[in-house]
């Protein structure tokens, strides 16, 4: 249970793995459970919780993961800047619902256009698998767009008839060119990269 497991195991859990992307299953959680141990973490960025019907699995980041995050995030935040496309980045907020029992923090997520208690766009960078569906939980959310980032590849889903589906371009921002941000998510200098990818738009 999870009363078991306190924040210095999960420190140690982090620290013995040097820079892979290692993972937690805990299972028989109750929802009260869940939320205790999200109020205990706090604002600490050193872990990715996913939760679904009892079964928590919490993640401790490699640097791959997420120097691609970061470099997402940056690349669509000139793009919007670029649009001028208002938008209210919510880093890795803990979204969740009871009656859904799901609960995730995203990678990076956003509002567009006004600010929202749950966001319309959520990034996932994926590098290993996790032995949740994250787009189950994201469905339970109401998370209109996914973007799941994974092998060098970007796949978008939509969220319609409450059913995520396969999409060639954003829903959300359908003049946003993914392959042209796709050419700058491993470019080696982020700086260029940002600068390089506006000159582009």
């Amino acid at each position: 249970m999870m009363s078991l497991l306190s924040l210095s195991q999960l420190a140690n859990f982090k620290t013995s793995h040097h820079d892979s992307e290692q993972r937690l299953i805990v299972t028989g959680m109750s929802w009260d459970e869940y939320e205790q141990f999200i109020e205990s973490l706090g604002d600490s960025a050193a872990y990715r919780t996913i939760y679904l019907e009892g079964v928590l699995e919490i993640m401790s980041p490699s640097r791959r993961h997420e120097v691609s995050t970061e470099n997402i995030g940056r690349l669509l935040e000139v793009y919007l800047e670029v649009a001028e496309i208002d938008f209210w980045g919510l880093g890795s907020t803990t979204l969740r619902v009871r009656k859904g029992e799901a609960g995730k923090e995203p990678d990076k997520c956003y509002c567009f256009e006004t600010e929202k208690e749950f966001p319309d766009l959520a990034i996932e960078v994926i590098v290993t698998s996790g032995n949740i569906k994250i787009l189950e939980v994201y469905r339970r959310l109401e998370i209109k767009e996914v973007w799941l980032w994974q092998d060098d590849q970007l796949n978008v889903y939509y969220l319609e008839n409450e059913q995520y589906s396969l999409q060639e371009k954003s829903q959300l921002l359908p003049n946003l060119n993914l392959n042209l941000l796709c050419q700058f998510i491993n470019h080696p200098n982020p700086r260029l990269a940002m600068k390089e990818f506006r000159e582009k738009l």
